[in-house]
């Protein structure tokens, strides 16, 4: 893996790290379990605890100490802010995922729904169209027929 994809990967690990405190206040061994188990992939807490740290310092999280079975843990909390900051970097990579597969994207002709995978297609009056289902392909269909019968 070369230097960039491994800076990329670390600003995606950090970005998931803040919608693991955005789903619910956890501790860093806590997070790490939840990040391996939904991605598959390990995460170093020479990662986490430095970004939990720069969180903190930014007033984006609130540390509650919490004695679980016979250790102290740090439980990691989102406060307003960082509620805030984690929404607002949402909505941005919102904006590009939805800039990245806009050219994947299909409209159904039967009732406008996006579509980004696994259309249902059929050829009407020798055009190819993309449907969500085969109800609104006949609704289509049905259609297209009663407009041109009048």
């Amino acid at each position: 893996m070369s230097i960039n994809e491994k800076s990329l990967l670390s600003d995606f690990t950090r970005f998931y790290l803040l919608v693991l405190l955005y789903e619910n206040p956890n501790h860093g061994y806590g997070l790490r379990v939840k990040f391996e188990e939904r991605l598959g992939k390990n995460i170093s807490f020479s990662l986490i605890y430095p970004f939990l740290s720069k969180l903190e310092a930014k007033g984006y999280v609130s540390i509650e100490r919490k004695l679980i079975g016979h250790k102290e843990k740090k439980i990691y909390h989102l406060t307003e802010a960082g509620k805030k900051f984690a929404e607002n970097m949402f909505q941005r990579f919102s904006g590009i995922i939805d800039t990245a597969i806009e050219s994947n994207i299909q409209i159904c002709a039967g009732c406008g729904i996006k579509l980004y995978q696994n259309s249902y297609q059929e050829i009407i009056n020798g055009k190819k169209y993309s449907f969500c289902c085969r109800h609104c392909a006949a609704a289509f269909k049905n259609n297209e027929v009663h407009k041109h019968n009048h």
